[in-house]
């Protein structure tokens, strides 16, 4: 997808910060990609960027086999940036000179401004800037032609710019929330060096992306497997909008869901925008393939192989089909050319794949250069109201993962009734966008109790809740006491088999956010 004629393109030598960056960017306005650090010069050029930004990495530039970049990136004419590691590439590959710091710094730090210049273009000589280290490793001697505009008691070189071209290099991560003034110095770089004008939009990616979409599927059919979460909702919004009717929306009620779903989206998506929509009802199969599992890597497995024959079967009967909408988002594609070694398999992935392998069908994935945040404006620029564009995340295989041992229509029911008092009483305390999941948890555990002068053996509920940025991280929310208790005397009193109420306060690492 051509989006702009604007374009920074980011090298990733490995940082945990890669992907803040390329949001810093785009919050100002500029379209930009991450790519592999050895992107090759033919690659480069092919994509035309404006800008080059290395980014930082876990890695010491003087050791074998670390990661370096093309050396074209410093003979294209374009300006580039390197943060951190990529201040200490640029200085290596350039005939400079790069040691183990004899002060390693991991933390707040000052800079004092030397010259104007580059990312500091808009601040005074002399300034004291708070920014936020991260180096074992330090520029001992720069490269010919270059020059400090920024230093640190401990860093000489903490910030340097060539004395000609727009080559710049900082030592420190301007993209963190712990470098106050990081957004203005980034400007300073786009704006002022790579003379980009800012105006990238959602309206206008929208526009572009429809007329992607209808070169791409011609007089084709697209098949999208709705689930009515954020990602499948967007993506079909913008399919049905470049294609209209040659849309087919396939939703699989797998008897997982939470309580009311399916009226939701067959409201939203039939009744308001008049999006075809065959609605599956496959509730009795998928409960007959869990009867008696507890495993929770076997109850995903058979979800997703159950998934997939639903879904198959319903594929046959759209006259036509020739592509397969998928929600994939730009984190995807990035983990895709990491430049980290393979990750431990935890658990499978939350949503369902293996669909284009099986049914031979091209692909459509119209967000696949967004992030999370970036596909929920997408989705108010497409009309979704605010409750669907504000959804909190929910997995793949349902509540399957949130009922904890055997899963049945009798538990998935009370489970359900615990799960909407979570929602609404997050909800009405105004905490539900602060969140990014919060949620009922049931457990195979029981535990006595009393009830209006009589004895209980019932089931435990865990109220779970988590802030997070993207998920890969997350911390338990330090709910209000009062906002607990509440939750806790509803789940108890309104939902008969449970009659305890406990709160996870475990983050992630070590714990993943869903307890299966």
């Amino acid at each position: 997808m051509d989006l702009t004629k604007e374009k920074i393109l980011i090298l990733d030598f490995g940082s945990q910060y890669t992907q803040l960056i390329a949001r810093r960017v785009r919050e100002l306005g500029v379209y930009c990609e991450i790519h592999r650090p050895d992107l090759p010069e033919d690659k480069i050029r092919a994509f035309g960027p404006q800008g080059i930004i290395l980014s930082g990495g876990p890695s010491s530039v003087e050791a074998e086999g670390s990661p370096r970049c093309d050396p074209s990136v410093f003979t294209l004419g374009v300006p580039v940036l390197g943060i951190c590691y990529g201040l200490q590439l640029l200085s290596k590959m350039l005939g400079g000179r790069v040691d183990k710091s004899a002060h390693r710094e991991f933390g707040p730090a000052q800079v004092e401004v030397l010259k104007s210049r580059g990312p500091f273009a808009s601040f005074r000589k002399g300034e004291q800037l708070k920014v936020w280290m991260s180096h074992g490793d330090r520029v001992e001697e720069l490269p010919d032609g270059f020059h400090a505009i920024g230093h640190t008691p401990s860093a000489p070189f903490a910030a340097a710019a060539h004395e000609h071209k727009p080559i710049y290099g900082l030592q420190f991560h301007p993209e963190v929330v712990h470098t106050p003034a990081g957004r203005e110095m980034l400007q300073s770089f786009l704006f002022t060096d790579c003379k980009v004008s800012g105006t990238w939009t959602m309206k206008g990616f929208a526009r572009e992306a429809e007329e992607t979409i209808r070169h791409q599927v011609e007089d084709g059919r697209v098949i999208c497997g709705l689930s009515g979460g954020v990602d499948s909702s967007v993506a079909a919004l913008l399919i049905h909008r470049a294609i209209g009717e040659r849309l087919q929306c396939i939703f699989v009620d797998n008897g997982l869901l939470r309580e009311g779903e399916r009226a939701q989206v067959e409201a939203l998506f039939v009744d308001r925008f008049h999006v075809p929509l065959k609605t599956v009802d496959a509730r009795e199969r998928f409960l007959e393939a869990l009867r008696g599992v507890n495993d929770p890597e076997q109850k995903r497995k058979i979800i997703g192989r159950e998934f997939v024959a639903v879904f198959e079967d319903a594929a046959k009967h759209v006259d036509g089909a020739k592509f397969l909408a998928q929600g994939t988002l730009y984190p995807d594609v990035i983990e895709s050319i990491s430049t980290k070694g393979p990750s431990a398999t935890i658990k499978s992935h939350h949503n369902v794949g293996g669909l284009p392998e099986k049914m031979h069908l091209k692909l459509v994935e119209p967000l696949r250069e967004l992030f999370k945040d970036e596909v929920r404006v997408l989705g108010k620029e497409l009309g979704l109201p605010d409750a669907m564009v504000q959804r909190q995340p929910f997995p793949g295989p349902g509540l399957a993962i949130r009922c904890l041992g055997e899963v049945t229509e009798p538990r998935l029911a009370v489970l359900r009734k615990a799960d909407v008092i979570v929602q609404d009483e997050i909800a009405r305390a105004g905490l539900y966008t602060q969140l990014w999941q919060a949620f009922a948890v049931l457990l195979p555990v029981y535990s006595v109790g009393v009830m209006g002068d009589e004895r209980t053996y019932e089931q435990t509920c865990v109220i779970r809740a988590v802030t997070s940025v993207d998920g890969m991280t997350a911390d338990w929310a330090r709910l209000p006491y009062e906002l607990l208790e509440k939750m806790s005397s509803r789940i108890i009193n309104e939902v008969r088999g449970i009659n305890r109420v406990v709160y996870d306060v475990s983050s992630k690492p070590p714990a993943t956010i869903e307890w299966e």
